[in-house]
């Protein structure tokens, strides 16, 4: 009985697979909680209108996500991938009781460092999982799975919450669905997901790639694969740092309402969550280089539109553009980390990966904050926009030709 349990393969732990791939739709519900209604509920609670001011709650969930995923990484083979989820999801069911009874922009800054080491906890430990349940064959696929369950959840929550605030108003409503998402993932965790880790000794078995002599600083510097997907990663989430934080003000300064940001802001992660179930199988059997190459010089290009915008359609066309270029790297990024490392180190490079890439977040919102209260927002965006494309031109010279 024990060796059926650990094979290898997504057709031989599919009831795993998916409950993991529900547990992860639950995570990023989390964070569409606050998509599409935070600028405004900064404004209308608190009176805040400098943009620096405002970002500092994607900051302070930026920098204890991408630290909280180090850790993740680091600990998952000593405590184990379901302990960590369970932590978690304990950390997540304060977080919409917080928001409720703010009495100040305090509260939601430490709601949001909860939010980030919750994050941090849950999405690292269900991509560690996946990857260790499905072996190499199907990493992509699998990436795909787990990124479009994240991320479709993300867009439709953010929906809803936009919805929920149009009709009843910013507070406190959209914030009962973060109290039934926590609740029902910490649940699901509790009584259902088993730990993966006997699968890893299961792969170690047949693994034949070459052990990495330092792997925080193989991932981030030395490794001219690893280190070339990880600094695509960090402007990836620095670029998705600004769209969070600034696009709603967009929206708001051409007068658009609450619904119709809601729309506009759930195009670029419903798009994105949708396109993974093609791109992640894609990066099994395509040039993972192209993809990422490709997709970090479509959302560059896309950045750089927002500023001549204004009609819905061509907002809504930009986020649809944006959202397919994050598609494109998003799950290629976690497979190519995951080939070209092995078994017993991947949760670690993968943890190292994710804390430079959400670092993004931060180092996205303070750079585009900055810029923003400084020249305006346009600048701001135009900046990113030419940060991405270089993003992708680095892809193309620094990893090597034949790499995966």
């Amino acid at each position: 009985m024990e060796t059926s349990t650990t094979k290898l393969g997504l057709k031989n732990n599919w009831k795993q697979f998916t409950l993991l791939v529900i547990v992860n739709a639950f995570v990023g519900g989390m964070i569409g909680m606050e998509r599409t209604i935070i600028p405004k509920f900064a404004e209308i609670e608190f009176g805040i209108a400098s943009k620096t001011a405002l970002l500092s709650f994607i900051i302070a969930f930026g920098i204890t996500k991408a630290i909280t995923n180090y850790f993740t990484g680091k600990l998952a083979n000593h405590f184990g991938r379901k302990n960590l989820l369970l932590f978690g999801w304990v950390l997540a069911l304060p977080i919409p009781f917080i928001l409720i009874y703010a009495e100040s922009w305090n509260w939601v800054i430490f709601a949001n460092i909860l939010l980030g080491i919750s994050q941090g906890l849950t999405w690292s430990s269900t991509v560690v999982m996946k990857i260790d349940l499905v072996g190499e064959k199907d990493r992509g696929l699998a990436m795909g799975l787990n990124e479009f369950a994240g991320y479709f959840a993300v867009g439709l929550v953010a929906f809803l919450s936009g919805y929920v605030a149009q009709k009843y108003g910013i507070t406190p409503y959209p914030f009962y669905l973060g109290i039934g998402i926590s609740i029902s993932g910490f649940l699901l965790t509790l009584f259902f997901v088993k730990d993966t880790r006997k699968f890893v000794q299961q792969e170690n078995t047949t693994n034949t790639t070459q052990k990495l002599e330092n792997i925080f600083l193989e991932t981030t510097f030395k490794n001219k694969t690893l280190s070339a997907i990880t600094q695509a990663g960090l402007v990836n989430n620095l670029n998705d740092g600004m769209i969070w934080g600034l696009l709603p003000i967009v929206l708001l300064s051409l007068n658009y309402d609450s619904q119709n940001i809601g729309i506009i802001t759930a195009i670029y992660p419903t798009v994105w969550g949708f396109g993974q179930l093609i791109t992640g199988k894609m990066s099994d059997v395509y040039s993972k280089k192209k993809m990422l190459f490709w997709g970090m010089l479509l959302q560059g290009i896309a950045i750089l539109f927002i500023p001549l915008a204004s009609a819905f359609y061509q907002l809504a066309a930009i986020s649809a553009f944006l959202g397919l270029g994050t598609a494109l790297v998003y799950p290629t990024f976690l497979s190519a980390i995951a080939q070209a490392t092995t078994p017993n180190q991947r949760a670690e490079s993968i943890g190292t990966f994710r804390l430079w890439r959400d670092l993004g977040y931060a180092i996205g919102a303070i750079i585009s904050g900055i810029t923003a209260d400084l020249f305006g927002i346009n600048y701001a965006i135009i900046l990113i926009g030419v940060i991405t494309i270089v993003s992708s031109l680095i892809i193309e010279i620094r990893m090597p030709q034949d790499a995966l």
